[in-house]
Formats: structure tokens, sequence, C-alpha cells
């Protein structure tokens, strides 16, 4: 579990890694993450960009579904990529969205993590006279909760169940949509609340500030303490984040928005090369005030922070600068452990 505060705005950066002047790659390594103006998105390109001043050029495909990309990276289809800590599970048990893919067990045991970190909060957003004030409100109302494939939808129903008791598709509808087509539903009234994984002070969810006024609805004290939240709040990759909600404007939840974090990894394949991969981890780190400059989200990836939430094996370059540096390497995460 992390619990963190913040205050502020995030900076997005949404561009691609770019060749560098004076550095020639011998190969072009391909790379998924999510869409841009998504955390994910932010921390991969940041990473590939560092990559790329090592002469590690990585071809961002942005826009993609994380399940899709950790299974596509297993296969060794794709190089890097952006993953969610949860998703290893259901691909080592094969189920939910692997059930059918015979190999999944014995793929999953090809990933490999090169950093975690924290990437922010689900945020339960409804603009102002949607009818919803409090999470009782959602009764029959119509609700996005992510995208069709992805894991954020089950997460986003199970936080609503917790906190309401509600059902999705019997107490309120849960509409599934991708992430862009969710933001538009809400600023054209279609749904009545988005639940968006988002960092803090994310520009996304700003904007609904700007020509109006919206809310983000906190998970109240007595299911905070509730044996359901705190078992999902310990859930891979899941936390308990804290943040004040006049990070936002127009947002009309006052004071301090408790809600359910999340976190991330940059993962690869064990079939990645480790002066490869040891070479873009030491650029990484060793421009890290660069990436603080990227975003304010960004500026909460430490040393310390480094293996957040990673629940696989670092990657043998990945280890071995770390372990030059002087991180401090849990033992679970050294391969053969």
């Amino acid at each position: 579990m992390f619990h963190s505060k913040k205050l502020g705005r995030a900076v997005l950066a949404a561009t691609f890694v770019l060749a560098m002047p004076g550095v020639v790659s011998a190969q072009i390594f391909k790379g998924e993450t999510a869409g841009v103006g998504d955390p994910v998105h932010t921390m991969f390109v940041a990473f590939s960009n560092q990559a790329g001043t090592a002469g590690v050029e990585i071809q961002v495909n942005a826009g993609q579904t994380l399940t899709k990309s950790m299974l596509k990276g297993a296969k060794g289809d794709i190089d890097f990529f952006s993953t969610v800590p949860s998703l290893v599970n259901l691909m080592a048990g094969q189920k939910r969205m692997y059930e059918k893919i015979e190999d999944a067990p014995e793929l999953s045991k090809n990933i490999r993590a090169i950093l975690g970190f924290k990437a922010g909060a689900y945020h339960p957003v409804t603009l102002a006279g949607s009818g919803i004030e409090d999470w009782a409100d959602i009764k029959d109302k119509t609700v996005f909760t992510g995208p069709p494939a992805g894991s954020a939808s089950a997460t986003s129903e199970a936080l609503i169940k917790i906190i309401t008791g509600y059902v999705a598709g019997e107490d309120y509808t849960a509409v599934r949509l991708s992430w862009g087509e969710g933001y538009a539903a809400l600023a054209d009234g279609k749904i009545d609340m988005m639940v968006r994984p988002a960092e803090i002070g994310s520009a996304n969810i700003e904007r609904f500030g700007l020509s109006g006024e919206f809310r983000v609805l906190s998970i109240p004290e007595d299911k905070v303490v509730s044996e359901e939240m705190q078992a999902l709040f310990g859930r891979p990759g899941r936390g308990m984040l804290q943040f004040d909600g006049g990070v936002y404007k127009g947002q009309l939840t006052a004071g301090e928005i408790t809600a359910l974090g999340f976190t991330q990894f940059v993962g690869t394949h064990s079939g990645v090369s480790e002066d490869v991969v040891y070479d873009a981890t030491k650029a990484f780190w060793e421009n890290l005030d660069d990436v603080h400059a990227t975003a304010f989200f960004l500026k909460e990836v430490t040393q310390e922070s480094a293996f957040t939430s990673v629940n696989v094996p670092l990657h043998p370059g990945a280890l071995r600068y770390y372990e030059e540096a002087g991180f401090d390497v849990p033992d679970e995460l050294r391969p053969g452990s």
C-alpha cells in the first residue's frame, strides 16, 4: 500500500522519442504504451526519450491497451511496454482476459521489470447538475467505468460496489468505451459519471472545471477501514492516496479527497539484451532532472520509489545498473530468486 499527498498541477509532455543528434542506433526497439495524456504514456515517453540519449531508440506506439501490450511483450513481439502489476497475476493464473491464452502462465515468466512508479488515482468525476453529489446518487445512473478490454473497468466497478453495494448492470448502467470516448461522453452529457485513472492535477480532469463545475467523489471514511476496501487497496498496483480537492479549478468536493491510487511499471522481456536494458536504465536515472521536468507527478520518481509495486523479476540489465548505483534492491526482484 502507498499513501501520498499531492498538491499542484501536472504538466504533461505528449512528445514521442526523437533521434538524438550524433547518436546512432543499430536497432530500433518496439515499445507500446497508453494514449497521450495518460500518466502511463507520459512516463513511458520520458523513459524512451532518455534511453535514446544512450543510443537505445524506442519506437513508441501509443494508444494501446496495456493488457494486450504485456502479452505481446511476453511473446517477444515488442521490446518495451507499460503495464499494470495486477495484470501479471491474471496472466500467470490464466484468468479473465487471458483465460483463452493457453500458454499465458508460461509466457508470464518472460516478463521483466525496469522500474515502477506511482501513477495517480482513480477519479470518480461527475459534472455539476448531473444529480450525483454522493456515491448513493449513482443509483440508476449511467457510469463510464473504463475500456472494454482493460482491467480498469473491473476495478472501477469493484470500487463502486464496495462503497454502495451497487452492482453494474443491475443498480446502474456501466458503460465501457475507450478513454477518449469516455471523456467526450461526460462532456456531452451522454453519461452521468466517469471513473478515470489519472495523475493528480491531470489536465484532462482539470478541463471540466474550465467551463463549469464538477465533483471528484471521495471514498467515505467508514468505507476506507472496511475489510473489502483494505483488500482492494492491497491488490498489486493499488493503494490509498489522498490529495487536496483544490488542486482542480471548479472542483466542488472541499478539503482532502481519499482515492484509490494506482501504480505501474515499465517492462521488457527476458530476450532483450542485458547491455541494451542497462544502457536505457542508466540513461533514465542519470537524467532524472529532465524526467522530473516532464510532469509534476514524475517528481515522485526517486531512488526510493524505483521498485514501487513491481512484482516480476528485474531484467538483468536493470539489476546491473541498480547494483552499481547503490540502489536497495529487494531480494525477491532478483532474477532466479
